[in-house]
This record gives structure tokens, C-alpha cells and sequence, in this order.
């Protein structure tokens, strides 16, 4: 039981180290993550504030601190079964939630989380990755891809891998209750997209500038003077005698 404590406790250190406010410091800039932005230590706040090079390093690091912890409890504790992996994966979620290095003040917890369920259940959660990368790549929102596929995560955990349901469910209440301030600027139309989002169809025209309207403006974009306005049927008629 004591060297299972100490592993849950290691675990909780090593999920809470804040790989994005780590990498932006020594490598970013003078910009502080926890000041920009979202204010989050997570990656979707550090492309927001160094863009996707910077980014990919935090997102892979954060992934691995919830998958490494659940494969090390598999090998080290092979009897204890799929609770003890569960365990294991909620404790790396709530390090990154709650890192004690940052007064408990840390990240959404989705890529830690997504981590963790790829240890504990491969299949499910690679499911819900494609969704988190196909709602990110439609609508260029972070928050509503993690949202729809954590939703995914538990859906397909029922359908694919019911032992892991338990943790998927604990893990979307524990993302949905970080991400209430997403919900609500989503809800507002003030959520900021990280990605350009994919528009469909053809673009509308409808909205373009008439031809006439543009050749009648000024240098400046404004009304021209009225000696400038010279209709085709005027500049077409002979002049007066």
C-alpha cells in the first residue's frame, strides 16, 4: 500500500510541473502566459500568445505527463486491475488542474486528461481525438472541440470499453467544471478561435462592394468630389454648342 501512495504522489508532482509557463519562459519572451491571453498555463493559451511552435512542445508534454504515469502504473502494479489505473489518471488530472507549484491555479486539464485515457483506454480515446481535431479544424474553437470530445470520450468508453467508463465520466465532469467560463463565452459569441475555421461553399457575394459605388469613391474611400461623377451616358453625349 506504501509504495502505491508514494507512486499516486509522485504522479501528482510530476502531472503538476506547468510545462507551458516552463517553455514560454525559458524559450518565449518577456510575455507571461498567466497575464495574456486566457490567463491559462495550458497549450491553447500559448498559441494564442507564441503561436503553434511553441504550442506543440507544451501539448506533447502535457499529453505525457497523463499517459507515462498510467503506463508506469500498469507495469509497476500489474494485480491492482483497471481501477488503479483510473486512479492513477485522475490523480495526473488534478496535478495539472491543481499544481501545487502555481497555487493550485493550473490548466483546463484536456490534453493531461487525453493523456491518461490513452493509457487506460486506447481505443475510446482515439476516437474522441478525431473528433477534438475535426470540430477544431470546422469551427477553429478549442474549447468546443475539447467540449464535444470529452462528450465523444464517454459515448465511445460506453460502447468500446465500458470498464472505463467510470474515470471517461469523472474526467468530462472534472473538464466540463474548467471549462464554465469557456461555456459561457461560447454562449456569448466571445469565445476566441486559435484556428482560421473552415468556411463551406462558396463564399458570398452578396456582400461585396457594388462596382458602380467603388468607381464613384474617392482616393480615400470617400464620396468623391461631384465634379469626379461623370455618368456614361454624360461622358457619351456631344457637348453642348
Amino acid at each position: 500500500m506504501i509504495p502505491a501512495l508514494a507512486f499516486l504522489f509522485l504522479t501528482y508532482l510530476a502531472a503538476a510541473v506547468p510545462f507551458g509557463l516552463v517553455l514560454t519562459m525559458l524559450y518565449g519572451g518577456e510575455a507571461d502566459i498567466r497575464q495574456e491571453g486566457s490567463g491559462n498555463i495550458g497549450a491553447t493559451n500559448v498559441v494564442r500568445v507564441y503561436g503553434w511552435a511553441m504550442a506543440a512542445p507544451v501539448l506533447a508534454l502535457d499529453v505525457g505527463k497523463g499517459l507515462l504515469p498510467v503506463l508506469l502504473a500498469r507495469v509497476a502494479f500489474p494485480d491492482l486491475g483497471t481501477w488503479w489505473l483510473g486512479l492513477t489518471a485522475l490523480v495526473a488530472f488534478l496535478g495539472h488542474v491543481y499544481p501545487v507549484y502555481l497555487a493550485f491555479h493550473g490548466g483546463k486539464g484536456v490534453a493531461t486528461g487525453a493523456g491518461a485515457m490513452l493509457g487506460l483506454a486506447p481505443a475510446p480515446t482515439a476516437g474522441a481525438a478525431v473528433v477534438w481535431g475535426l470540430v477544431l479544424v470546422v469551427t477553429g474553437r478549442s474549447s468546443l472541440a475539447s467540449l464535444t470530445a470529452t462528450a465523444a470520450l464517454v459515448g465511445l468508453a460506453l460502447l468500446l470499453q465500458p470498464d472505463a467508463l467510470g474515470v471517461a465520466t469523472v474526467l468530462a465532469l472534472g473538464i466540463l467544471q474548467s471549462h464554465v467560463g469557456n461555456i459561457r463565452r461560447l454562449i456569448a459569441g466571445d469565445e476566441q478561435a486559435i484556428l482560421r475555421p473552415v468556411r463551406w461553399g462558396r463564399s458570398d457575394r452578396s456582400a461585396a462592394p457594388d462596382p458602380a459605388e467603388v468607381l464613384a469613391m474617392g482616393p480615400a474611400g470617400t464620396a468623391a468630389p461631384e465634379a469626379w461623377r461623370t455618368t456614361t451616358d454624360d461622358a457619351s453625349s456631344p457637348e453642348s454648342p
